[in-house]
């Protein structure tokens, strides 16, 4: 059973590796600007190229939350995170004059990452440390985060007054430690609200203790 669980996953996981590849060729006609196009949709194609090339197979739930973080970083390539339709119909049911979209992305940033680093440790060297493993996602989610803002904080550097469509910053001055805030409140959400959930998919490959 294990094994016919682990080859649909794989399956499943692989058309929406191939769907994601597709969206974010496609995502290039029309778009605002193809140099923020390539820095937003390249992590999209090399997750997809290293997973098929390593043939990992994330749990069901794990594969779907990526597509869906891969769908949200190929709509903020398209737009650019300030122009994105939906963020600004947000904003203006909100009241506000910033598009929150990118705070989606970041929140999304915390979800995925915090979810592969769980279960990682969860299918080897942490098998049944519920806790620990949660904590650790956490930690991960939000060590990547920081790291990420460094590494905007240099494209912002190279590309000049051109980044600020890639940093989506929109004059907010404290918008690196709201994108961490986010990073570390998706993590937590995943961890103690999805976690249930995560695990029951994840216990369909697993061998019964």
């Amino acid at each position: 059973m294990v094994d016919l669980n682990l080859q649909s996953a794989r399956r499943q996981f692989r058309w929406l590796a191939v769907l994601a590849s597709v969206l974010g060729l496609l995502s290039a006609w029309g778009a605002r600007d193809h140099v923020i196009w390539m820095l937003e949709v390249l992590p999209v194609f090399f997750i997809a190229g290293v997973a098929w090339r390593l043939d990992w197979t994330p749990s069901v739930f794990l594969g779907r939350w990526m597509f869906f973080h891969a769908v949200v970083l190929i709509v903020g390539a398209h737009y650019t995170y300030a122009e994105v339709p939906a963020g600004a119909w947000v904003a203006e049911w909100l009241g506000q004059t910033r598009n929150p979209y990118d705070r989606l992305g970041h929140l999304m940033q915390g979800v995925v990452p915090a979810l592969m680093v769980r279960e990682w440790l969860l299918r080897g060297p942490a098998a049944g440390a519920v806790s620990l493993t949660a904590w650790a996602g956490v930690c991960f989610a939000a060590a990547f985060s920081a790291a990420y803002e460094i590494f905007e904080w240099g494209s912002a550097i190279l590309l000049g007054q051109a980044a600020d469509a890639f940093l989506g910053s929109q004059g907010f001055v404290w918008d690196t430690q709201a994108d961490m805030l986010c990073a570390f409140l998706g993590a937590a959400f995943a961890m103690w609200v999805l976690g249930p959930w995560h695990r029951r998919s994840l216990a369909e490959l697993l061998p019964a203790p």
